[in-house]
């Protein structure tokens, strides 16, 4: 790391030090990252495109017109990107298989080039003293299966089961930490449902299915992975993104949208997961609709496979009001309106309000409400409008506020009871941010895009000095 800046951040102090510094030294600190918005090389060594690569074709599909093509190449840079990895004093690095990338098409045999990727990646890690967290699905669908349905469609569970076990068999025996899927509901929803995210559908009906499907999916995986296994160290967790759902008034209207806020954004996976049931209120408001999941006998035994971990992804939150800008309580097909509302806080460059209270919150609910199973914080970060000097480094002081306000957040729930186990800065490197392309900016490591160098922002020293000083040390000098 550049000295200069190494120097200066030493004198970076937060009013949340206190509670950071409460966390146990046995805590685990890490970084995570996904296939599609680093690699690049997408027609190399036999990858076939994914429905990433087919979106980004479609005109004001992405901002900008930006794709993943290049991202920020780290499939040739990738030992690079391990060192600063190591530089930053990380335990643990949580990254994502390309599925195009190892099985092409989605069916057949690993592509040799592709796993073997996998391979140097994970024996990089190792020999840096970094713990592998493999997640097998960050949404890079192969394009072939969204041709034959997509998640819509039952099949895609059980390539998406083969494709693991796959995966698992050549690296295993190295792996202990394996995460079935980031994030299905913006698979669903923001894929299937509202259209904004690959692959592009809108469609309630096939949103809906294409939630039973991701869950089947992670429920077959967790089968064949631990059938699999031949006595090596081995944990199971899926990751969710996870938000509070409150009314933005005590209206009838508001209320009502805060459930089924809470029923399509929580119920919906933590409960069959947990208790092998859908919420019976979500099941009722789906039959509404005319909308009926896809279960067939033995599905939700399935679905609930025991975990060891559980992922949970936090941004920000949102109140949910029951009725429109124009006061109406139904859309125009007579199907309750719901929507979120602002508080008024400060924002990232997202546009997301800067919430540690509710994070605390949700996993504090969390601990109360689906217990059992030690949790980790697997993604949360923020894109800021970054601004560097004339040699690129960047003082992102309010990075800094906000990793900070959200770590003491994960302390004050742990006081609360949650047993959170680990947490994983979002993300290591500026990146594709999917629809937003390259405007938005949430790593911790600058990448200028034309040159594709990396320059440690000022958050990254303050990162690798927090968890030095947690640890019983002193910051770096």
């Amino acid at each position: 790391m550049d000295t200069t800046a190494a120097t200066a951040d030493a004198r970076v102090t937060t009013r949340y030090d206190s509670t950071i510094d409460r966390l146990p030294a046995t805590f685990r600190w890490g970084t995570a990252t996904s296939a599609y918005q680093i690699e690049g090389a997408v027609d190399a060594d036999g990858r076939t495109p994914s429905i990433w690569d087919t979106f980004c074709r479609v005109p004001g599909a992405v901002d900008n017109g930006d794709t993943g093509d290049a991202a920020c190449d780290h499939y040739r840079r990738m030992p690079q990107d391990v060192a600063l990895i190591r530089e930053l004093g990380l335990d643990a690095y949580r990254f994502s298989i390309g599925w195009p990338r190892v099985q092409p098409g989605g069916k057949g045999p690993a592509n040799p080039a592709g796993i073997a990727f996998y391979d140097r990646l994970v024996d990089e890690l190792l020999a840096n003293d970094i713990e592998p967290w493999v997640t097998l699905y960050h949404w890079d669908l192969p394009q072939e299966l969204e041709d034959a349905g997509g998640w819509p469609d039952r099949d895609t569970a059980y390539r998406f089961a083969d494709y693991a076990e796959l995966v698992y068999n050549r690296l295993g025996d190295r792996v202990a930490h394996w995460t079935t899927l980031n994030e299905p509901w913006c698979s669903a929803m923001l894929g299937y449902v509202e259209g904004v995210q690959a692959p592009g559908r809108r469609d309630f009906a096939a949103g809906m299915h294409a939630i039973h499907h991701l869950l089947l999916g992670h429920g077959l995986a967790v089968e064949r992975l631990r059938a699999a296994n031949n006595g090596n160290p081995l944990e199971l967790g899926i990751t969710l993104n996870l938000s509070t759902a409150k009314p933005a008034t005590d209206s009838l209207a508001d209320l009502e949208a805060a459930r089924r806020s809470d029923g399509l954004g929580t119920r919906i996976y933590l409960d069959p997961i947990w208790h092998g049931r859908y919420p019976e209120d979500v099941l009722a408001d789906l039959a509404a609709r005319d909308v009926h999941l896809p279960i067939e006998d033995g599905d939700l035994q399935t679905i609930s496979a025991r975990l060891d971990t559980l992922g949970v992804n936090y941004y920000f939150s949102m109140r949910s009001s029951g009725v429109d800008e124009d006061g109406h309580d139904r859309d125009g097909n007579g199907h309750p309106v719901g929507r979120g509302v602002l508080y008024g806080l400060p924002q990232t460059a997202m546009g997301w309000e800067i919430m540690p209270d509710d994070f605390a919150e949700l996993l504090t609910r969390i601990g109360r409400d689906y217990p059992g199973v030690p949790v980790f914080v697997t993604e949360n970060g923020a894109a800021f409008r970054d601004e560097p000097d004339a040699t690129g480094f960047v003082a992102d002081r309010d990075r800094i506020d906000y990793l900070a306000s959200h770590i003491a957040a994960v302390q004050q729930a742990r006081e609360s009871g949650t047993d959170i186990r680990g947490y994983f800065v979002w993300s290591l490197l500026d990146n594709f941010e999917w629809a937003y392309g390259y405007d938005k900016r949430f790593g911790i490591v600058r990448v200028d895009y034309a040159t594709q160098q990396r320059i440690p922002k000022l958050s990254a020293h303050w990162y690798r000095d927090t968890i030095h000083r947690v640890r019983g040390g002193t910051a770096a000098a």
